[in-house]
């Protein structure tokens, strides 16, 4: 008996300590890295990123260069690498590369419209970040294939030299007051616009959107952004299909504009995603957390941008009811569906 015991106890410190071993052990797959929650995962990540010296991020512009440059200070020995298309281009590009056996991509930086190909290609890898446990439930993709990052709101904008804050709409059903008949501007960029009115057609309803039509609004076949800029001049008194972002930058440089949340808003979010076939995968876990912390996530709101963070310091803008559209399982042929109604019922007239 005492000879069966020393071997059980023998074998069960052999099972304890490979056990143990097995656990320490760094993982070396992209999927395994992404995952890893261990409490060296810091150093791992580091070691794993100094051996492989950069990182490429697929993004649609220079706005957050300023996130770019922080980055590279917190970790000089990563050199940051960018290919910078619009979203729609972005998919399509990854989407060839891939298919083509090319993996270049690291991280995504981009507008949702341009994950959903990548992500039913499983293109998108599932990752594990100690910062997602900040961030608003609806702001992390179910399935953990990205979180995001940089929140535009959709709200009424106005020119407060035409328009008085005393005067001015405060909800959706302020909108169809006659007063404001031919006064407003929408624009006619279909991403922009569809995601609109499958927010004020979920609150709303289809008989509002159908009034609010005889409103004759006029459809600008330009972006959200170039509205803005129209409604600065004062060619534009009041559009409601303007961006947060936009207006407080604006007031920042003199602008006499004002924005205002009329009920639930939509949440262009763009989103960190990680690829599966990362070839620098501890770098670009790196990147995700620091994209996703707080100290990100302030420079994020120094752009003019809003956060999901839980946890942030109140910003210039009151709390607002937010609409994650995209996050909906019936979403792409939703999109569709809102985006022929906008065509039917106000992009009847456009003009440039």
């Amino acid at each position: 008996m005492a000879i069966r015991r020393a071997f059980a106890v023998a074998a069960a410190s052999i099972a304890f300590f490979s056990a143990s071993a097995q656990a320490q052990t760094p993982p070396r797959d992209v999927a395994g890295i992404a995952n890893y929650a261990g409490p060296d995962r810091q150093k791992i990540l580091e070691d794993g990123a100094k051996r492989e010296g950069s990182v490429m991020v697929y993004m649609t512009g220079t706005q957050i260069q300023p996130l770019m440059d922080r980055f590279r200070q917190k970790y000089p020995y990563i050199k940051v690498e960018a290919s910078r298309l619009g979203s729609v281009e972005t998919s399509q590009k990854v989407l060839e590369e891939y298919g083509g056996g090319l993996h270049q991509v690291d991280v995504f930086e981009l507008a949702i419209e341009g994950l959903m190909g990548p992500r039913e290609q499983g293109i998108l890898q599932p990752f594990t970040s100690p910062e997602a446990a900040a961030f608003e439930k609806d702001a992390i993709e179910p399935q953990r294939r990205w979180a995001s990052v940089r929140v535009g709101l959709i709200g009424l904008g106005f020119n407060t030299d035409k328009i008085p804050l005393s005067e001015a709409p405060k909800t959706y059903d302020d909108l169809l007051n006659p007063k404001w008949k031919g006064r407003m501007a929408l624009s006619g960029s279909i991403s922009t616009a569809a995601n609109w009115l499958g927010v004020v057609l979920l609150e709303k309803g289809e008989d509002y959107l159908r009034k609010l039509a005889q409103q004759d609004s006029r459809v600008f076949q330009v972006t959200s952004r170039a509205v803005t800029n129209l409604m600065l001049t004062g060619e534009v008194e009041l559009a409601p299909m303007t961006y947060a972002s936009h207006i407080i930058a604006s007031k920042a440089q003199g602008g006499h504009v004002e924005w205002i949340a009329p009920g639930s808003v939509y949440v262009l979010d763009t989103v960190t995603a990680l690829a599966t076939k990362a070839p620098h995968p501890h770098a670009a876990m790196l990147l995700i957390d620091f994209l996703m912390s707080k100290e990100g996530q302030m420079i994020y709101r120094e752009l003019g941008y809003e956060s999901s963070r839980t946890d942030m310091p109140p910003g210039d803008l009151p709390p607002v009811k937010k609409v994650f559209l995209t996050n909906r399982p019936t979403y792409m042929d939703d999109f569709e569906k809102w985006a022929q109604m906008f065509r039917t019922l106000f992009d009847r007239g456009s003009r440039k």
